[in-house]
């Protein structure tokens, strides 16, 4: 039995309005679980719009940005408090203002994404509903810094900007469930090390006890004084950052006493510390494969709709389904999505346009071009008639040209670095500049010849279609820009070496110059297979690392906070110290004792918690663990002994954990970059782009959902009632 329907414009309308929006969630791997009525789409649109998006970014960083101008704020010139002039504090209202805006922003998107997804799927959305606590504390706590005329010691609401980074990207949830799921799993390996550094500790102070003679408590006395200086002292060791140094005291009594460090260093740092890399590269690389399979059940389930909701434009009988080409070209014309992919899907569509209708299979075959791999072919080299200029042609636009580009660029650094060596000892006013600017005059006019000669065989759009080319031609006419600069200004028959009284010096003019030749060698990368894989690699993880950094950025934010509050104004320098002057160190610490390696021995002063800048320079050099005992004693003595406690927390966080997950995205993505390109040549490798995403990476591994898995879901759908 045929079943026979006619629709009306507006309900044609709607429906391709629907499919529009599901395609595009399905390329961006969005939830389909959205109101679908017309206004609901147009809203939804909208809602996703470049300009809506960007937007909502803004907000984000400009409330996240505050903390750098709110106080204590951090617009000094020095973070040292010796010499640090006291910062412009804004007046109470200025910040606020802005906060207040972005609050007003994000109520507005927390509105608009509980209408579109309706109130059933907010009630199931951890997200929002944390969305919305995080919003209604932030506005009472900044009610309640207003009526205190923004004199009040905390602000809540500064721990909880972060959470507006993480909720706004999809990708980043994923990835913070993963390294949620990740955490029971190295549990064990992190209680082994907890075991191990116990009974280590246990041991020292065994073996280091006080004695009778004062001449061997060394090791005692720096190191093993008491449990809460021992533990610290191994927990140390295992980064290696005070070693050997710890062991010193003992080892100049005894040998022996090396075999214990020895052991818990191959133990600790090792064994269990690299197991504990591999359990985390392991156990995240599972779990982000299981998110990465929930986006393509997406995108699969985002086209499973668009084709539903199409099929319901013709008559058709029941038990079989088809749609019309047409329609499905008026919709790929309304999509947003890229260029190349919107120009792949809609030819593979054209080629059914004879028959005229569409299979449910064919439908879903013509967007497979979604996950395909965008190679861009360099345009066709211009035509020349004359036989001199095809040989010209052929000589400049071959690869051993090329290389004598990069040969010569050698040559230039080499240069560089040579009169660098020859005048180190030399102040910037001796220094002869007129060789060193001559001899970089001629290789730029190399350059110079170079670009236009490759644009010559190239063509300009074939010249451009290379990145190493624009690199090239960018450096080269900003070369050239400052070269004509330097002999406006310093032109002759004025000699170059005598003072001027220009806003730039020459040497400064010469030295900029320098850096960018220098620079501009970089461009031997593409032309050296492994270099160029390595580059490419760091290339696409820039791209496929955001929500890592992301996540990177939410824990530096909440851990520099904590800092202000925990620990702002606890260091004080000495009064001798908080003068500039041209003293010696041995004038300076006259008055006072330093010990060796200490905080004030160092001068460790700029890194402190007194504003938000200082605080994230202090996390880096902690997160780096060279010297960060220092900082730990410094704190510990100067506070309390729990101050061990917050360092400790941020290494295991930063150092262990998060190293250790960006270690593994590294490896993954590195070794799907191998496996794809170590057949190619060095020219294959520049003829072709890979444009890489976490996607692609697990494609092999990802299990496809059966058509009755889809149509589960899609009959699931809250507001698209499927018959």
């Amino acid at each position: 039995m045929v079943l026979l329907f006619s629709l009306s414009t507006d309900e044609e309308e709607l429906y391709i309005q629907q499919a529009i929006v599901f395609i595009e969630d399905a390329i961006q791997y969005r939830s389909i679980n959205h109101r679908v009525d017309t206004r609901s789409l147009y809203l939804y649109r909208w809602y996703y719009s470049k300009i809506c998006q960007w937007g909502l970014g803004l907000s984000i960083a400009v409330l996240l940005l505050l903390a750098f101008v709110e106080r204590p704020s951090s617009l000094s010139l020095s973070s040292d408090p010796r010499y640090r002039s006291p910062p412009w504090e804004p007046p109470c209202g200025l910040t606020e203002s802005f906060e207040l805006l972005c609050l007003v922003i994000f109520t507005l998107d927390l509105i608009v994404k509980s209408y579109l997804i309706g109130w059933e799927e907010f009630r199931k959305s951890k997200w929002l509903i944390g969305y919305t606590v995080v919003l209604s504390v932030s506005i009472i706590d900044w009610v309640l810094s207003i009526s205190m005329v923004c004199d009040e010691k905390l602000r809540v609401r500064r721990l909880l900007r972060p959470f507006f980074l993480l909720q706004n990207s999809s990708l980043m949830k994923k990835t913070l469930k993963c390294i949620k799921r990740t955490l029971p799993e190295i549990a064990s390996v992190i209680l082994l090390l907890a075991l191990h550094l116990c009974l280590f500790t246990m041991i020292g102070m065994l073996l280091f006890a006080k004695t009778e003679d004062p001449k061997n408590n060394g090791e005692w006395k720096a190191y093993f004084r008491n449990l809460p200086k021992s533990l610290t002292s191994l927990l140390v060791l295992l980064t290696t950052a005070n070693n050997p140094d710890v062991m010193i005291p003992a080892y100049k009594l005894n040998r022996g006493y090396a075999i214990f460090f020895v052991v818990f260093s191959v133990i600790g740092t090792y064994c269990l510390m690299n197991l504990l890399t591999a359990i985390i590269y392991n156990q995240f690389r599972g779990y982000l494969l299981m998110s990465v399979q929930t986006s393509i059940i997406r995108r699969r389930l985002g086209i499973r709709a668009a084709f539903q909701v199409l099929s319901c434009h013709e008559a058709q009988e029941a038990a079989e389904e088809h749609v019309r080409v047409d329609s499905v070209l008026q919709v790929m014309s309304r999509v947003e999505m890229k260029s190349y992919y919107k120009t792949a899907v809609t030819t593979e569509a054209q080629q059914y346009a004879d028959v005229g209708y569409m299979s449910l299979d064919q439908f879903r075959k013509i967007f497979d071009e979604l996950d395909k791999d965008r190679i861009k072919e360099h345009p066709p080299l211009p035509q020349y008639n004359s036989p001199v200029l095809q040989r010209l042609q052929t000589i400049f636009g071959h690869y051993y040209f090329t290389i004598a580009g990069n040969a010569l660029a050698l040559a230039n650094v080499i240069c560089i670095c040579t009169i660098l060596v020859l005048n180190s000892e030399m102040s910037t006013a001796e220094r002869d500049n007129v060789v060193l600017e001559i001899i970089n005059l001629c290789f730029i006019l190399y350059y110079l010849f170079e670009m236009c000669v490759k644009i010559f065989a190239l063509g300009w759009r074939g010249y451009i279609s290379y990145r190493n080319n624009i690199f090239d031609g960018f450096l080269t006419i900003l070369l050239l820009a400052l070269q004509i600069t330097i002999f406006v200004t310093y032109r002759l028959p004025y000699n170059w070496n005598t003072p001027s009284h220009h806003v730039v010096s020459l040497w400064e003019m010469v030295c900029l110059v320098n850096m960018l030749i220098v620079f501009r060698f970089l461009r031997i990368i593409p032309d050296i297979k492994l270099m160029a894989l390595v580059a490419s690699t760091l290339m696409d993880l820039v791209k496929n690392l955001r929500a890592f950094a992301g996540i990177l950025v939410v824990v530096y934010y909440v851990f520099a906070v904590l800092g202000i509050w925990l620990f702002e104004g606890a260091i004080k320098p000495p009064p001798e110290t908080s003068v500039i002057s041209n003293t010696s160190m041995a004038n300076i610490t006259s008055n006072f004792s330093v010990e060796c390696g200490t905080y004030e021995q160092l001068e460790y002063w700029p890194n402190n918690f007194d504003d938000f800048a200082a605080s994230i320079i202090l996390l880096y050099n902690v997160m780096i663990v060279n010297n960060w005992q220092v900082f730990i004693e410094v704190y510990s003595r100067f506070t309390t002994e729990w101050a061990k406690v917050y360092f400790v927390c941020w290494w295991l966080t930063s150092s262990v954990m998060w190293v250790n997950l960006f270690v593994a995205l590294i490896l993954e993505n590195f070794t799907y970059k191998w496996d794809r390109s170590h057949s190619c040549s060095v020219t294959d490798v520049e003829r072709i782009r890979y444009q890489t995403s976490v996607q692609l990476i697990f494609r092999e591994q990802i299990q496809e959902p059966t058509e009755e898995e889809l149509m589960c879901q899609l009959h699931q759908h809250p507001h698209l009632h499927i018959q």
